[in-house]
């Protein structure tokens, strides 16, 4: 975080190779990459940083803890804020992805491994891919996550074509 504080203060004041030139190190030497436009609250922590990726229009709040691999990223090459706002006290799990312009509420928990590409309300808990809402302000919602039953769009593709195989070779036969 000291590195990331003097990189933002170099990027504040548009000396921007120098900036990147202390982003680029501190990557190398610790597998956290932040950029040093992103905007980074008080009492922000990394667990186990390897692999965090915190995008340039990022903006997080305090109280903030990330674990191993999550990326704060954009979705495209767009201008502007392309990254995510992270509220006050949340919690980001292992490998999860936050993609886009999108805004997460205050005292919310991201589940491990969960993409969320859409607005967060605050006191929520989000898992899965794509990432859903399955608690808000201490309240279970109903969410379908029964991965065992989903079902598999490729196999109903080949499925499909095994069927028209089938019919045109009925339609072959004399």
């Amino acid at each position: 975080m000291v590195a990331y504080r003097v990189a933002h203060f170099f990027y504040s004041l548009k000396l921007f190779f120098i900036a990147r030139f202390i982003s680029q190190v501190s990557r190398w030497a610790t597998g956290i990459e932040i950029h040093p436009g992103a905007k980074i609250g008080e009492r922000f922590f990394i667990d186990h940083g390897m692999g965090v990726v915190i995008g340039e229009t990022a903006i997080i709040g305090d109280d903030v803890l990330l674990y191993q691999g999550v990326t704060l990223g954009g979705t495209g090459i767009e201008k502007g804020k392309r990254h995510p706002t992270i509220g006050n006290n949340v919690v980001i799990g292992g490998g999860a992805k936050v993609l886009g312009n999108i805004s997460i509420g205050d005292n919310s928990y991201i589940g491990a491994n969960a993409v969320v590409i859409n607005d967060v309300p605050p006191n929520s808990t989000v898992v899965g891919v794509p990432g859903r809402i399955t608690k808000q302000d201490g309240k279970k919602i109903d969410v379908s996550l029964d991965h065992i039953h989903t079902l598999d769009p490729i196999m109903q593709s080949i499925e499909e074509l095994q069927k028209k195989i089938e019919a045109l070779e009925k339609k072959k036969q004399p």
